[in-house]
């Protein structure tokens, strides 16, 4: 029987990638979304990858949805918190909601998704969770204190729940992208792009959604067993920690 992943925030961007690469790779795949109902459909339609719909940043909604995913597929047995956001502005501008929307989910996220499949986890004696940072959680960036907060705060998540979870079979790591050639990314002027942006990055151009799942489907892979609380970092050389 395959082995059941959750890629939150799992049909769009990266986190489709994901979806896509774990579904190739032979996981049966839960991809989870927030809020674009047609997104989610078109990607369903294209894949065949069933779609969850709740917010990562409420618990309740978290517990609720990964036991439906459970009653659906079967044990969560592998992890990978993807879901995020931005709300970038000057610190000394930032509005309270502006902070605890990014915190809540971007960070407090990895709590609300992990707690309800760990001790299952724990049980079985076998589980992979991966959490998708970022290259500005690791050297923080300009108008994103709170987002850089936030990835920052996933890597520290995952060594200490690392150290937990090593002797129950269980790796956690996390990935941290640089500047990848999303949607979100793709919307950038052109001019910046070419001027601020890419003058940055050793490789001189964007890295693609896919090689980002391609990190994630070796991490969860058998093959990465003796690997964890590792931070890998995919930024074309950009920053290297």
């Amino acid at each position: 029987m395959a082995r059941v992943a959750v890629v939150s925030g799992g049909t769009r961007g990266i986190g489709a990638a994901i979806s896509k690469a774990l579904k190739g790779a032979g996981y049966a795949v839960a991809a989870n979304y927030a809020g674009n109902d047609a997104a989610a459909a078109a990607f369903k339609e294209e894949t065949g990858i069933p779609v969850y719909k709740w917010d990562v940043s409420n618990y309740k909604q978290c517990a609720e949805g990964l036991k439906q995913v459970e009653s659906d597929l079967g044990p969560v047995e592998i992890l990978v918190n993807n879901a995020g956001i931005t709300r970038d502005t000057p610190f000394h501008k930032m509005t309270p909601e502006q902070w605890f929307e990014v915190i809540n989910t971007n960070l407090n996220s990895l709590f609300n998704m992990t707690r309800p499949v760990i001790e299952g986890m724990r049980e079985r004696g076998f589980g992979r969770i991966v959490s998708i940072s970022s290259i500005n959680g690791q050297k923080g960036q300009f108008g994103q204190a709170n987002y850089s907060a936030s990835k920052a705060g996933d890597i520290g998540f995952t060594k200490a729940l690392a150290l937990e979870s090593a002797g129950k079979g269980i790796t956690v790591n996390v990935v941290c992208p640089g500047y990848i050639a999303t949607e979100m990314v793709r919307a950038v002027p052109k001019d910046v792009l070419d001027k601020k942006i890419l003058p940055l990055i050793p490789t001189g151009r964007l890295g693609e959604p896919e090689e980002i799942a391609r990190c994630v489907a070796f991490l969860v892979s058998d093959e990465a067993g003796f690997i964890t609380g590792s931070t890998l970092s995919a930024n074309g050389g950009q920053y290297m920690a």
